[in-house]
């Protein structure tokens, strides 16, 4: 473990031998840290109550400050967690709180994602793999990202709002609603106006399977008067295939509606 003089380390912290810590950099309390990641100058990671477990092979850039209180004026100063995987990087200024005890207590960033400068990961929020968060976007406690999403840059994501996988939201977005896999949202409020037929190609999707993802979103977004309607459209029209199965149980299951 490298460690600048200048930065101050929990002695209740576990670090793995390779981590390097810059200058300035605070890590507080229970924090344990994997393999090969790094910390710039003015990190600031943990709190006096909460636990921060970080994985292998990410990157921290300055002044980011992860595993802080929640925003929230019920927290009580109850032990729960941020926990992030492997292989992020996390730029400068962006701050990640953990979770609550009033939902499972664990805010959760998956791998491989790219968090950009300044943007804010409320409590309780679950984010999966290789999504791509862009400068100054804010989301709100208890948000869910899935997988392959892009958020551009300047948004806000109110609390609760589930985003699907390969979504792809508009800068200056303001999304009050979920946000429903494979579409490109946009506006204030935001509403789903497309296929996200690039970003399915670019990840290898057949033109077959495009198109059939293409029909599926038109129905619920421009065909159909109630979701439900949707539903049964989709079923009766399109092929079956996992991607499909993933969208309909993705529109059954929002809490907050569609944004369409």
């Amino acid at each position: 473990m490298i460690v600048h003089p200048s930065s101050v380390v929990s002695k209740e912290s576990e670090i793995a031998d390779d981590v390097s810590i810059g200058p300035f950099c605070i890590v507080r309390g229970r924090v344990k840290i994997g393999k090969g990641t790094k910390l710039e100058s003015h990190v600031s990671l943990g709190s006096d109550f909460g636990i921060v477990e970080i994985g292998e092979n990410n990157v921290i850039c300055s002044g980011a400050a992860l595993g802080g209180p929640p925003q929230d004026i019920h927290y009580k100063n109850e032990p729960t967690k941020l926990v992030i995987g492997d292989n992020n990087m996390i730029r400068e200024f962006s701050t990640i709180s953990i979770g609550t005890p009033r939902a499972a207590g664990v805010t959760k960033i998956g791998n491989h994602n790219l968090i950009m400068a300044y943007v804010h990961l409320g409590h309780d929020c679950q984010v999966g793999d290789h999504n791509v968060i862009v400068n100054s976007t804010q989301i709100a406690g208890h948000v869910q990202i899935d997988d392959h999403v892009t958020i551009g840059g300047v948004c806000g994501v109110n609390q609760f709002v589930r985003i699907g996988s390969y979504t792809f939201i508009a800068g200056y977005s303001s999304v009050n609603k979920d946000v429903i896999p494979y579409s490109i949202c946009r506006g204030n409020y935001a509403v789903s106006a497309a296929t996200n037929k690039i970003a399915l190609d670019r990840s290898g999707f057949s033109p077959a399977l495009i198109e059939n993802i293409h029909k599926a979103i038109r129905i619920i977004i421009k065909g159909s008067s109630t979701i439900n309607d949707g539903i049964d459209r989709i079923q009766k029209e399109c092929e079956s295939s996992k991607e499909i199965d993933y969208l309909i149980r993705f529109v059954k299951e929002s809490k907050r509606g569609i944004a369409k």
